[in-house]
């Protein structure tokens, strides 16, 4: 019997698998980590636009913080300021946009005893700060990105290879079991922010009554650009029914969670 040998064609090499790094600074009042997938995740222009990650959080708590006797917001509303960085007007208009866009359930301007009323951009300035400083990212090729700082995440990928990346797994915690996750998202490119008071307490003020929001659970926004799921998620601490009637027409990119 004549038999023949029949060819088996060499098994396809597996593609490679990205890399995982992390970083943690604290900044601005909060731990910021950066996490990142790559093939060569020490490569030189990965480490330098995480420098400049960091650097840009630097330079906006030292324009914008509310606790720094230095900032230039402060010298500016304490009247020993002539010039100010130009952020502290972009920060203005977008807290103005912001309580437009939520009908007023998110406010930048609180009342103070005896005076005209305070500017205090902090319920913005954060996301805000740390969706631009992701940008410093989203510029480094083949590299996908997450950052989160404080309950907010924003993930996405630099141009190449790195766009077809795996997803990022983001869990919202459970507000009545610390370190319990009670959902998790899945994103590409795009943000989560997450408001409630079991962390921080009453830190969100109802400027419908200037009350500590204070009551159990919690609200996550998800969306694609971490600014205004920031502002959405502070709106819908506040008042959660009406966010959820306001986002369909208003911002229909952006979708609520309410734990």
């Amino acid at each position: 019997m004549i038999t023949a040998e029949i060819p088996v064609a060499p098994a396809a090499p597996l593609p490679p698998v990205p890399a995982r790094r992390a970083w943690v600074e604290h900044v601005m009042g909060t731990a910021v980590s950066v996490h990142i997938r790559a093939l060569e995740p020490t490569r030189p222009d990965i480490e330098a636009g995480v420098a400049r990650l960091f650097a840009h959080l630097r330079r906006v708590d030292a324009v914008l913080s509310t606790w720094r006797a230095d900032s230039d917001l402060l010298r500016l509303q304490h009247g020993e300021a002539d010039a100010v960085h130009p952020w502290v007007a972009d920060v203005a208009d977008l807290c103005l946009e912001a309580e437009d866009r939520t009908d007023g359930l998110f406010r930048a301007w609180r009342a103070r005893p005896g005076g005209r009323p305070a500017f205090d951009p902090t319920g913005l300035v954060k996301g805000w700060a740390v969706a631009g400083a992701a940008d410093h990212l989203a510029i480094v090729p083949e590299v996908s990105y997450s950052v989160g700082a404080g309950g907010d995440v924003v993930v996405g990928a630099g141009p190449g290879p790195s766009a077809a990346a795996p997803t990022w797994r983001i869990g919202v915690e459970d507000p009545s079991r610390a370190g319990r996750v009670a959902e998790v998202v899945t994103l590409r490119r795009g943000a989560v922010a997450t408001s409630g008071a079991a962390a921080r307490g009453g830190h969100v003020v109802d400027p419908r009554t200037g009350a500590p929001v204070r009551r159990p659970g919690s609200v996550t926004v998800v969306g694609p650009d971490l600014l205004w799921a920031d502002v959405w998620a502070t709106a819908a601490w506040v008042d959660p029914d009406r966010v959820a009637r306001l986002l369909p027409t208003r911002d229909p990119a952006y979708r609520l969670i309410r734990k």
